[in-house]
């Protein structure tokens, strides 16, 4: 009996992926997030599954569904919403796991930040103006930050901030993040990023909160940074013409001339490609 925990991706159903599909049609319980996790994903558990919705279920009544299926030798898929390797309580859940002796395995999902970079048809890290994006939150009833992990300091790099769990605390947002970025910076609020009903707040950083107003509660996660909007940009060194790489070497005096690409080690390959 396994445990698979499954990333059931930002909320369209097909982007669900292709082993998380798999896994949930071979697993006779599903325990799901329901808050967060579409039904139509559902669709792929086995017919006579055991599914449990478990948002209204306490951690200790999660391990007792675990518990029992493990006593009944039965695979169980256990559905986040995302990717489990953020705000997912995935953590408190292996413990537990370890713990009991129960084996488990992790199917990665794609994660919100990503399905809403894709709805705002921008990247996130482009040459010369953000090369870093950080995945971070406000403090909310269900966590602290940690003394260091402020906004203050993480605006202070520059990088393109993807604020989750936070549209409650906009108003502070905007106050911590205007001294860094500036009054104008580039700024969106994806709501349910992927869903149906998605919906897209543009403005600058001084205007954003403004210009959401009450219209989003929850599940809307707050992009930050020059990113968002630039189009005077540098051009990535990868496709440009005279840029001396592995899988195109300029001359015959190139140090990539000789090498057969099949033969390399990935360590060998990658020195190379820095």
């Amino acid at each position: 009996m396994t445990v698979h925990f499954i990333g059931a991706g930002p909320g369209a159903p097909d982007l669900l992926t292709l082993r998380g599909r798999d896994r949930i049609a071979a697993c006779p319980v599903c325990l799901y997030a329901g808050s967060l996790v579409p039904e139509a994903i559902l669709d792929h558990c086995p017919p006579g599954a055991r599914i449990v919705n478990t948002a209204p279920m306490s951690l200790d009544d999660i391990m007792a569904e675990i518990s029992q299926a493990h006593t009944e030798g039965k695979d169980i898929a256990r559905l986040h919403s995302g990717d489990l390797s953020v705000w997912s309580a995935l953590g408190e859940q292996l413990r537990r796991l370890r713990q009991l002796d129960i084996p488990y395995t992790i199917t990665p999902g794609v994660p919100a930040f990503a399905a809403a970079a894709a709805t705002l048809g921008t990247e996130l890290t482009l040459p010369g103006v953000a090369q870093s994006v950080v995945l971070t939150r406000t403090p909310g009833r269900a966590s602290a930050m940690p003394p260091n992990e402020t906004l203050s300091n993480f605006a202070a790099t520059g990088a393109t901030l993807a604020i989750h769990l936070s549209i409650h605390n906009l108003k502070q947002v905007v106050a911590d993040l205007v001294p860094h970025y500036g009054a104008d910076c580039p700024t969106a609020v994806v709501w349910r990023a992927s869903w149906p009903d998605e919906r897209v707040v543009r403005a600058s950083l001084s205007e954003i909160e403004q210009a959401v107003g009450e219209s989003m509660t929850r599940t809307a996660l707050i992009l930050v940074g020059p990113a968002l909007a630039a189009e005077d940009f540098d051009e990535s060194s990868l496709y440009a013409l005279g840029y001396d790489r592995r899988f195109r070497p300029q001359s015959a005096d190139s140090p990539f001339a000789s090498t057969a690409p099949d033969n390399d080690s990935d360590e060998q390959a990658a020195e190379r490609d820095t």
